[in-house]
């Protein structure tokens, strides 16, 4: 017996406590890195941060060689704590910030910074690709139906899809669009990194609104759809089939990472993907709240359908043979730290020291001792956009009714209802598209760290929430078990019981009516402004 054939018998023989994957999470704020055991318990994880370049007219960038620096550095560091032998590792996997664009040669380089999901400079573009004579909601009408009957959804007109990156990229960038190999999502350039392979799997390439997807084990890309798009088939990956392995770990990148090459190597998910198979809810119907950077409502379904006046639709999900409800607010966690980093404690003239301790513990204490209402100030965190339940990329935050006696705490405390009032405007438009209402919501992210921010939820969407435990780790452990998933180490109906919950947070009803009230100013307020933002910010 070959020194491989040994290694991999010895691997097979591994229980699942001891069975490990190395799962990366490429994150909008940076990479988080993980050793995953087939018991779904993280082992070890590490973080490196990486800088966003926000740029005129709605750019945001991020460097793919930082990406790949972050992920090495973070790998070799778990490694290098022992606490997991190397010889347990049985496969890698990827999830990472879904709807972005790396444009690469065909050695995989990339030939220009990562035009991420926050990057809306493509909407001209996009907007002109979709028009016609006769249009509905701004699309052709022939178009949008065989885009809906086929993908379930469209290019959004916000411009932030990768459909419309690369149309941005061609128009104003055309050296690099005619030097481009081939256009990747974020987590398929990882997966080229690992194996030297170019491919998407069937979830990952959804965003770009080019793929067949109504038989869901046979997805593939459409000549009229990309045609209608204007993309060519020849820059874009092959496709292969959602939790497969996608090839082996290549020398140049084990040697990065630390690890022995010949690994095999998963395709990757999308974070919203990961999130639901790391929320536990993966039965259908069974949902999930997500509060990090940005914020969704999603759940496994059995069917394919599309609501384009809420921009949510069901799409091909990384488990094979579902799919997944798909919706989006733009920012969410990212209100919390905007609130820090620019109104509490700037680094300007301005500037006063920042609290020691965990500043979002401090912010919760501050939240905790506003009354319900925070004393009938509104936050909307349309810091960004949004994408659902309106596709409206020109619409823009804002505190509301302040008046001589608002305090800073007041503020605090709107943000955080703010967020909880954009998550219930979403809550009713993902209940109606499942024709169901849903009793309670697994509750993962950054945001489920809060006690605060989970009861204020409760109360004002009415219904039950539940953290689990280790919230922040739900994309990475997801990753993970999708690749043990793919290499056959666990099953479906292994993952529910994999995911703890630490918290049950139930409505409060003595604050039922002041969170009514104020939530429905809260749409008004969308209705009433998002003429004025159109004519601020439309470029």
């Amino acid at each position: 017996m070959s020194d491989a054939a040994s290694v991999a018998s010895l691997k097979e023989g591994l229980s699942p406590g001891d069975t490990h994957v190395l799962a990366i999470d490429l994150g909008t704020g940076g990479p988080k890195v993980a050793l995953v055991s087939a018991t779904g318990r993280v082992a070890a994880s590490a973080f490196e941060p990486v800088e966003m370049q926000l740029l005129p007219g709605g750019g945001a960038e991020q460097d793919p060689a930082a990406w790949w620096a972050a992920i090495a550095a973070s790998s070799r560091r778990i490694l290098a704590e022992g606490v997991v032998p190397v010889d347990h590792i049985v496969g890698v996997g990827c999830t990472a910030q879904w709807s972005g664009t790396v444009a690469c040669d065909a050695e995989g380089t990339p030939l220009r910074p990562a035009v991420t999901w926050m990057d809306s400079r493509g909407n001209t573009a996009i907007r002109k690709q979709m028009a016609g004579t006769v249009n509905v909601l701004g699309y052709d009408a022939r178009k949008i139906q065989r885009w809906v009957r086929l993908t379930g959804g469209a290019p959004s007109h916000s411009g932030k899809d990768p459909v419309a990156h690369i149309l941005w990229i061609r128009d104003q960038e055309p050296d690099v669009y005619r030097a481009t190999h081939k256009f990747l999502e974020p987590v398929d350039w990882l997966n080229q990194q690992l194996t030297g392979r170019f491919a998407a799997s069937h979830d990952t390439i959804v965003m770009h609104w080019v793929t067949d997807n109504r038989t869901i084990g046979a997805v593939a890309y459409d000549p009229t759809l990309l045609q209608m798009a204007g993309l060519e088939r020849s820059k874009l990956p092959d496709l292969v089939p959602s939790a497969s392995v996608i090839g082996e770990l290549r020398a140049s990148a084990a040697d990065d990472l630390g690890l022995p090459p010949g690994l095999p190597v998963t395709t990757g998910s999308s974070d919203v993907h990961s999130a639901a198979v790391g929320s536990g809810a993966v039965a259908d119907f069974q949902p999930h709240l997500y509060i990090g950077t940005s914020s969704w409502i999603s759940c496994h379904v059995p069917f394919k359908k599309t609501a384009i006046t809420s921009n949510v639709a069901s799409i091909p999900a990384s488990i094979p043979g579902r799919y997944l409800v798909a919706d989006e607010h733009e920012t969410a966690g990212a209100c919390l730290t905007f609130l820090a980093e620019n109104l509490l404690f700037p680094d300007d003239a301005l500037a006063t020291p920042r609290p020691e301790g965990n500043l979002y513990k401090l912010l919760d204490e501050v939240a905790a001792g506003v009354p319900a209402g925070a004393n009938r100030v509104l936050f909307t965190p349309w810091l960004n956009g949004e994408r659902s339940p309106v596709d409206d990329h020109t619409i823009r935050g804002g505190f509301h009714n302040l008046s001589l006696s608002t305090r800073r705490a007041d503020l605090v405390r709107a943000v955080y209802e703010g967020v909880a009032f954009n998550s219930r405007w979403l809550l009713g438009a993902v209940e109606k598209f499942v024709d169901r209402p849903f009793s309670s919501l697994a509750f993962i992210g950054g945001g489920a760290n809060s006690d605060v921010w989970s009861q204020i939820h409760a109360d004002v969407t009415g219904r039950t929430i539940r953290p689990v435990v280790d919230p922040v780790m739900a994309n990475v452990r997801g990753a993970g078990l999708l690749t043990l998933l793919a290499l056959g180490r666990v099953e479906v109906a292994d993952i529910p019981a994999m995911v703890e919950v630490r918290a049950t947070f139930r409505p409060d009803p003595d604050n039922r009516a002041v969170y009514d009230e104020l939530f429905a100013e809260f749409v008004n307020l969308y209705k009433q402004t998002k003429a004025i933002h159109k004519r601020l910010n439309r470029f």
